[in-house]
């Protein structure tokens, strides 16, 4: 069972690592504004990275999504060390994933039916968000201390 738990560990910071990359990418492209960035052919991610809807309040969403998945990552390393966050970690890392899901959704609905363009880099994001809410869920189920024995 132990090592369930530690594969299902592993996964989560791979996956937060793999969003932070692709995160700090589309920060980059925001900040640079620089268009060479996309990949030609593929998408339009210049146009979805530079719309009003790549910021709030002056803060690009890429960056909210690479703090989010430091602070996973952070969380993923440090929640044996205390009980307190042995006992809720596995809350805490399905907060943040439902929630990068839940905003990831947003963002997609606005590439698809409000600007009519795809960046397939936002693409690669919001996948890897709802493949780690899918195994926060899958951890959050089955391994609870009470349902382990």
């Amino acid at each position: 069972m132990k090592i369930r738990v530690e594969k299902l560990r592993m996964l989560l910071m791979a996956g937060s690592v793999i969003g932070l990359i692709d995160a700090l990418y589309l920060t980059w492209m925001k900040i640079t504004n620089n268009p060479h960035m996309c990949i030609q052919g593929l998408g339009d991610c210049f146009t979805v990275n530079t719309s009003k809807y790549s910021e709030i309040d002056g803060i690009p969403v890429a960056l909210i999504g690479a703090v989010a998945y430091i602070f996973l990552f952070l969380l993923l390393i440090v929640e044996n060390r205390s009980d307190f966050l042995k006992s809720n970690s596995d809350l805490f890392i399905f907060g943040i994933t439902l929630s990068g899901t839940l905003f990831s959704a947003y963002l997609t609905y606005i590439e698809l039916l409000v600007l009519r363009m795809i960046c397939p880099f936002c693409m690669v994001s919001a996948i890897t968000i709802l493949i780690l809410l899918v195994i926060s869920i899958i951890r959050l189920i089955k391994y609870q201390p009470e349902n382990i024995t």
